[in-house]
């Protein structure tokens, strides 16, 4: 597959350090509000949550020769077996933090099935994957990637329109006619504008601020998985692996879709170079190491991506300094309750703007590797990848059972195109004329 390097900023260090340092934090805002909502739901630790997405983040990048500028935050896939191993361990009785430590169990297990599959792949060889990865499949799952995040950002946006088009206006009218640094900070500048139009008309409720320390320590023991060997139930051990280790293969799917995204904003092909062995190992790291401390499985964040397409800065180096103020943000409490009152209409609206580029990059990709839809082969397997993840997304609740395994619409529909492209012949022409007469 071959990316052409697009026209955008790949050192930074250019800029210089404040605009470099400005770069870094709007990196850190457009992860913030999805990364930190799975911990909300889920009752996992905040501070933790944002300790481990930037040393996750920190740890892929040495793994991936610090090639690849992708974020690490939350992922939305292990929510289900989260929930699930909590009730069943508070049905015994244990409490919600402990039982949440179990399920921790099980998503560390999770994150091995990353190691498997990167050996797999680096003892065959990266042709022979890859080569089931081409624009026809690429290119569907990575539209299908934005559209399925679409509907939380219109979701978020609908709880306050007003305060949703402040962001998206700001970051428009910035990305299109600013100048200067402006013009690189405009998902940044659409987060505080927003959020200042939401204070300004009494929208937010500043006392959690107030009563937040300034300096706490994002780990406490009770909440990693130490917690459960004091006095372990085997069975419930046993109950988390079963349920959530088989999650990953997924997100394992979800992981090459992600990939093929940034590569084609970047105009770098990643899974070649460093190599989807890389990415994936260090995917799977950053997911062990934080579900042993209580913190979240990670992933890689569309929300940043978006970004990358928006500004044009595509150095690494710039969400390496996004991670970095994650971690030492994640000492300051006051920090973590004051990006907790950001409005979700505030995200909602930055969102619409991010997961729709994430859409048109799929569909760039499509048109560079101009793909001939006169083929029918290449109409059935993008259609279906559209339909089927789409359609799980917002028709099957984002589940659908196979066995005991629980596949999102975007890992099904990766699935179901590796397939199709494996098994369909080359040429299947459209007769013309069966839509003309």
């Amino acid at each position: 597959m071959d990316f052409q390097p697009q026209q955008g900023i790949y050192d930074a260090r250019t800029l210089g350090p404040f605009k470099f340092g400005v770069l870094g934090i709007q990196h850190l805002f457009a992860m913030f509000g999805a990364t930190i909502l799975v911990p909300a739901i889920t009752g996992l630790n905040v501070s933790a949550t944002l300790l481990f997405a930037g040393i996750g983040t920190l740890l892929f990048h040495f793994i991936s020769k610090m090639k690849v500028p992708a974020f690490l935050g939350s992922s939305f896939a292990f929510i289900g077996g989260y929930l699930s191993i909590k009730e069943l361990g508070m049905e015994k009785g244990l409490p919600e933090y402990l039982s949440l430590d179990y399920a921790c169990i099980g998503v560390a297990c999770a994150g091995l099935c990353y190691f498997i599959m990167a050996a797999l792949i680096k003892w065959f060889g990266s042709e022979r994957v890859l080569k089931y990865f081409p624009p026809v499949v690429t290119g569907p799952m990575v539209i299908s990637i934005g559209l399925c995040l679409s509907g939380s950002a219109i979701s978020s946006a609908s709880e306050d329109w007003l305060v949703a088009l402040v962001a998206i206006i700001v970051v428009i009218v910035s990305n299109m006619w600013g100048k200067g640094i402006i013009r690189i900070v405009p998902i940044l500048l659409g987060v505080a504008s927003s959020f200042a139009v939401a204070a300004c008309m009494g929208k937010i409720n500043f006392s959690a601020l107030h009563d937040a320390a300034w300096i706490g320590f994002p780990i406490a023991r009770q909440n990693t998985i130490l917690a459960v060997f004091d006095n372990p139930d085997f069975t419930l051990i046993t109950s988390s692996i079963i349920a959530i280790m088989p999650i990953a293969f997924a997100t394992i799917m979800e992981h090459i879709g992600d990939m093929c995204a940034i590569s084609g904003t970047v105009g770098k092909f990643f899974l070649a170079d460093p190599g989807l062995h890389r990415t994936l190992t260090g995917d799977g790291v950053a997911t062990t190491l934080a579900s042993i401390f209580g913190a979240p499985a990670n992933t890689t964040y569309g929300e940043n991506t978006g970004v990358l397409n928006i500004t044009k800065v595509y150095d690494p180096s710039v969400i390496r300094l996004a991670a970095i103020f994650a971690i030492l943000l994640s000492f300051c409490p006051k920090f973590a309750a004051l990006i907790g009152l950001m409005p979700a209409a505030t995200i909602g609206g930055v969102s619409l703007i991010l997961y729709g580029m994430i859409s048109a990059v799929g569909v760039r990709n499509i048109v560079e590797a101009s793909i001939d839809f006169m083929q029918m082969r290449n109409i059935i397997i993008a259609a279906l990848i559209l339909v089927i993840a789409i359609g799980v997304k917002y028709g099957a609740n984002d589940s659908v059972a196979i066995g005991s395994i629980h596949f999102s619409g975007l890992a099904l529909a990766a699935i179901v195109g590796i397939l199709l492209n494996a098994i369909l012949p080359n040429r299947i022409d459209i007769d013309i004329e069966q839509f003309t007469n």
